[in-house]
């Protein structure tokens, strides 16, 4: 077998992603009839077949699937060695962070406690949904991204998952609701509506399957994807918010809000996912070690 041309390897890789070969040759500012050429050249240098045709599209064999996989790695690492180099006689040092667009600011900052004022550092944060994120950590735009929902892994996954922290999660209102102590997550329910996360948030998939178990159908009055927004919903007494403790601390010391069940079984866990590569950022050691892991988030407060 021939030498593999990374020419044809980059043609391939932008035939698989956009699925004809017209797409391809306008994103390269080639013609079409050079992609078709090499594609044939290095499907005849690897002795397979990498596409069949389905209608118009070029859709990969199970060869062509193998030989993306090997591509992407390859254009990664020569990726991660181009931007290790060119940072390597930097002064500043860069440390970009991807974090989940819900996730609590509080988390945020507290993760980021190591960096601040280090003259030689920048951060770059950037937020967004998890795919954009994890998209993001695949082409090597991004170190870290900071979430609450764990990514699926598998055997071929290239993600790895840090926990980092986690916060107990309590029904929290107005003391004009007037709930007695001790009153059973299920009869406060039943009697108040509630203000929820959003269904695809972490905390909503743990409330909703708590309300399974206990065989209650809530009032639902509020959904909301951002912390700040269900401590705001909760102060004005829209009802009961499935919240964590400490994003209404301030609240709870002062009387506004009133705990009025602790949810033992629901936890917010908040995670560092990072991808396998051969040059870490050596900054993601300052905030992944193991005294650094369980952030501080006391004293602060969702705004």
């Amino acid at each position: 077998m021939s030498t593999i041309n990374l020419h044809h390897l980059r043609l391939f890789r932008a035939v698989a992603r956009d699925g004809t070969l017209t797409g391809a040759a306008r994103s390269l500012r080639i013609s079409q009839s050079a992609v078709s050429t090499q594609i044939k050249a290095l499907e005849l240098s690897l002795g397979h077949d990498l596409f069949e045709r389905r209608g118009r599209n070029l859709v990969l064999t199970e060869a062509g699937r193998i030989a993306l996989d090997h591509a992407e790695g390859i254009f990664r690492t020569a990726e991660d060695l181009s931007a290790t180099l060119r940072s390597a006689g930097a002064r500043r040092k860069a440390l970009r962070i991807g974090a989940l667009a819900t996730l609590s600011r509080n988390f945020q900052i507290a993760f980021l406690r190591p960096l601040i004022g280090r003259e030689d550092v920048e951060v770059i944060l950037r937020s967004g949904p998890q795919e954009s994120l994890l998209r993001g950590l695949d082409a090597l735009s991004l170190d870290v991204v900071l979430t609450n929902l764990i990514p699926a892994r598998d055997a071929a996954s290239p993600y790895l998952v840090q926990r980092l922290d986690e916060q107990p999660v309590s029904l929290i209102g107005s003391p004009e609701r007037q709930v007695a102590p001790g009153t059973p997550i299920e009869d406060i329910l039943a009697a108040h509506p509630v203000v929820l996360p959003t269904p695809e948030s972490s905390l909503r998939a743990g409330f909703d399957a708590m309300l399974d178990r206990l065989g209650v159908v809530p009032r639902i009055a509020a959904e909301a994807d951002d912390m700040a927004m269900l401590r705001l919903l909760a102060r004005e007494d829209a009802g009961v918010a499935v919240i964590p403790p400490i994003v209404v601390q301030d609240e709870l010391a002062s009387g506004k809000l009133v705990e009025f069940a602790r949810l033992d079984e629901i936890k917010e866990v908040f995670c560092a996912v990072t991808i396998r590569r051969q040059f870490t950022n050596p900054l993601l050691s300052d905030v992944l070690s193991p005294e650094s892991v369980a952030v501080d988030m006391s004293g602060l407060q969702e705004n």
